[in-house]
């Protein structure tokens, strides 16, 4: 998906199930999932997930095994096939960007701000001070 990690939100939605990105830790529960996702600036969100749900997963959720020599030796020897657009039944309008169902307006490097606004109060208190900032700076 070209880095804009947008596969995986977009397939929950054709699927019509919950979704969640930048997951860290996934633990699961009668029909539910609680996991700890990433946030911007080191930030980490706990939430609770209906299942079935599509996650996808940050960099760090894996343990790597380690691979035996007779691993090793074994998977050297398998052949891998390689497949066209024609074996799995696309044309070239079907990939890439001529493929996509997302149009990339613009690149850029966000600004560098020095000062963080934390917000306190309830939930209700703080969603309507988001509201307000975002409304004062002509973003809704």
């Amino acid at each position: 998906d070209d880095g804009s990690a947008v596969v995986g939100p977009v397939l929950a939605e054709l699927l019509k199930i919950p979704h969640a990105t930048m997951v860290k830790k996934i633990e699961l529960a009668e029909g539910k999932a609680v996991i700890n996702r990433e946030l911007e600036g080191g930030l980490e969100e706990r939430l609770e997930v209906r299942l079935p749900a599509l996650f996808t997963i940050q960099t760090g959720i894996n343990e790597p095994r380690y691979v035996s020599i007779m691993g090793i030796r074994r998977a050297m020897q398998k052949e891998i096939k390689v497949m066209g657009l024609a074996d799995v039944g696309l044309s070239e309008n079907e990939v890439g960007e001529a493929g996509s169902w997302l149009t990339i307006e613009k690149l850029f490097v966000p600004p560098v701000e020095k000062q963080a606004e934390f917000l306190t109060g309830s939930p209700d208190e703080i969603a309507s001070k988001i509201v307000e900032i975002l409304k004062s700076r002509g973003l809704i």
